[in-house]
This record gives structure tokens, sequence and C-alpha cells, in this order.
């Protein structure tokens, strides 16, 4: 199992598959990374809650993330990161809810904004696999109180490659690189190792001062 989150993960496994995630990190050290809590990266089973490999912050350390949620300035651009993993699968607690509201508020008139989160806030393809943020009219109706700035938001939990545009903000949902969970596929798969049409792969995207975004997926073999 390629996940944490399963009920008969182990400690060993955990262990195994960060180191896994180590070993890959060496191989670009040289590149700043930025991570987001996915629902398969805590481990749920841990017999025992106080233990220090249980949930969100053993993920946290590993991924030397500065807190579950959070956000930050590069070249002119303002990314923010959630933590889409509580109740209600696919949606922002309260204390996130406030944080959200205190940032984008916080932010000049005409600033680009990145907002990454792991489940979809709003999808195509959701229509017919589900995991859509379920709070997505509270974030939309927040997107639409900062119109003054320029929101494109990405996501992934999915596996399938879709973009949806609404009230002036651009959603990408980028497929996985995993793409049918590392396995071969099935009767729904249009090639070996796709997830339904989506092949496994990745996005790089490239951001500009305006605003604008041009958002490529290219697929892979592995």
């Amino acid at each position: 199992m390629f996940a944490a989150d399963y009920n008969n993960i182990t400690r060993e496994r955990v262990n195994e598959q960060w180191a896994i995630w180590k070993n890959a990190r060496e191989r670009f050290k040289g590149y700043e990374v930025y991570s987001c809590l996915g629902n398969h990266d805590m481990w749920w089973a841990c017999p025992d809650k106080s233990d220090s490999m249980y949930g969100k912050p053993h993920v946290i350390a590993q991924l030397e993330m500065p807190g579950r949620f959070y956000s930050f300035e590069k070249h002119g651009w303002h990314f923010i990161i959630l933590d889409s993993n509580n109740d209600n699968a696919g949606s922002l607690d309260a204390e996130q809810r406030k944080w959200l509201e205190n940032d984008l508020a916080s932010l000049r008139r005409g600033t680009p904004v990145l907002c990454m989160s792991h489940y979809p806030i709003l999808g195509v393809s959701t229509i017919m696999e589900g995991g859509n943020h379920t709070d997505a009219r509270y974030i939309t109706n927040l997107f639409n109180k900062h119109r003054d700035k320029t929101i494109t938001c990405i996501s992934g939990h999915i596996h399938l490659l879709d973009e949806a545009g609404y009230d002036g903000v651009r959603y990408y949902c980028n497929g996985a690189l995993s793409g049918f969970w590392w396995e071969d596929g099935d009767s729904d798969s249009a090639a070996k190792c796709y997830y339904r049409e989506t092949p496994p792969g990745y996005a790089i995207l490239d951001l500009f001062e305006d605003g604008s975004v041009s958002n490529r997926y290219y697929p892979h073999s592995f």
C-alpha cells in the first residue's frame, strides 16, 4: 500500500514510505519544496493517539512544513497552502477559515494569488467522481469578496485532469504522478496505469507578473 491512512498500515510501513520520500527528495534537493497535506499522508491507525507519529503533526515534520496551512510571498505572487483534511472531508475547519479570511484581506489590490488544496475546490471531473470541497460555496463566496485580486487554484486528489473557471477564478486539477495508484489500471482505464482517461503525470505552471497562468500537464511512463 502506497498510503499511510489505511487501517492495516503498520508503523514499519509508514517509516518505509517516508524513507522513499526522503530518498526522492535528495534527488532534487536544489529546489525549494512547499507541500500540502493529502488525505493519504496521515497514519490514523496508530494505536496510541499520543504517539508522535499519529496524525498531521508527524506529516508536517516529515515534509518540513511551517504548519498544516500557511502562506508565503515569492516574486510578487502570494501563495496559499490549505489543509483540506478536516470533518466532511474536503473542507476547511473554523480556525483555518478565519486565517484565510485575514490572509486574503491583508493583500493589496491586484495581488496575484496561487491557492493550493489537496481536494479540488471546484472541478469538472468531481461531478462524475466526487471529491470536491464540501465547503466550496463558502470558499467561492470568499473569493468573490476578493475579486480585486487575481486568484488561481490548483489541486489533485481525484487523479483526473480538468480545468474549470468560475467567477473570474481558474481551477486546475492536475492528475497524479501515481496514476492508477502505481498499479496497471482497470476496465475503465484508457491505457496502462491511467485513471480513467488521465495518464499518470505532473504539471508545470508558469506564473506571470500580470497574474495569468500557463498550466501544462506532462504524462510520464515510469
